[in-house]
Parts: C-alpha cells; structure tokens; sequence
C-alpha cells in the first residue's frame, strides 16, 4: 500500500476481534515508531507493548476514553521525559505514535490513540521511572468491523476551512473551528 492511499483509508479502530497480533508484526510497529523523526535527534521516549488482556484493562481505565485499550490485541505505552519541560517531546511521541500507527495498518491492524489522565496508576501498573512520564497509549488489533469508512459526523473539514496561502485570512473561516 503507498502512503498516499493509507493517509486517505486510515481511521481509528475502537473494536477489536481480539485475535493476538503476531510478535513479528508487533517488533515491526514498535520499530516503525523508533525510526520516527525527533527534535534534534533526540529520540526522547521509551516504548512498553502491552499484551497481557488484565494489564490492557487496567491501563484502559487511566483514562476517560482509554476504553478501547481493553479489547485491544496490543497497547502501546509512549513514555517521555516530563512533557511540562519539554513541550516538543509531544510532538515527536505523536509522531513516533503516527509511524506505528501507518505500519499497523499496512498489515490490516487497527489502533486508536487513548489519552492517560491517571498517570500515577500508570505508573504502578507498568512499572518505569519517575522521570519519565506517559501522556498517551495506543490500542492495536484486527478490527472487529470491515475495512474503515469515512468518520459518521460528516468527514473532514475541506481543505479550503484549513489552509490560508502566505498569511492568515480571516474570511477563510469566519467561525472558531475549535468550539
């Protein structure tokens, strides 16, 4: 599959068949998310997949809409230093989470991203360091579902509603998108 159709075809899969992913595929995601661009190279995280089913549940109730890591084949913590120190760790563990993801669905598995607001239960429950922090995890497996379809709230915003040529023009969207 070329990138140009997995951008388009790609979305996030909450259902899951609870088939286990192969170890292969799985050192195959992980190392897609290793080989993701950081700021300055520093390649600031650390990765913990989760197969256990009860450490997948546990982890899915870290956060308000974590449920899906529960049904999940896979669970993929991304851990970085402090994120309140370092804004641009973030970004490169989105990044590292996007390279995961792609690889993923190259091999017909499923994810979704889950934010971790209970980090302290986090913690305990998967064991690392205090001076590394986890802001988000992803869920992996088969979709329980046929191939994925456009979003059921109308599809994407066009292009036009996103892009401004040269400089901000505010009759390009005459709203707050945001709200």
């Amino acid at each position: 599959m070329n990138i140009h159709d997995a951008i388009r075809q790609k979305r996030a899969v909450r259902k899951f068949t609870g088939e286990p992913i192969p170890e292969a595929d799985i050192i195959d995601i992980v190392n897609a998310g290793r080989l993701a661009q950081s700021s300055k190279n520093m390649q600031a995280w650390h990765f913990i997949a989760v197969t256990e089913r009860e450490a997948l549940r546990d982890l899915s109730e870290c956060g308000q809409f974590a449920g899906h890591l529960a049904g999940a084949a896979l669970g993929i913590a991304i851990l970085t230093p402090d994120p309140d120190l370092r804004f641009n760790v973030m970004f490169d563990a989105g990044q590292a989470a996007a390279y995961m993801q792609l690889e993923a669905f190259g091999k017909g598995i499923g994810s979704c991203l889950a934010t971790i607001y209970d980090w302290d239960r986090a913690r305990k429950l998967l064991g690392f360091p205090q001076e590394l922090h986890i802001r988000i995890a992803i869920s992996f497996g088969y979709p329980l579902e046929g191939p994925s379809h456009a979003s059921r709230r109308g599809g994407r915003r066009a292009l036009e509603a996103v892009l401004s040529m040269q400089r901000w023009n505010p009759l390009d969207e005459p709203h707050n998108p945001f709200i």
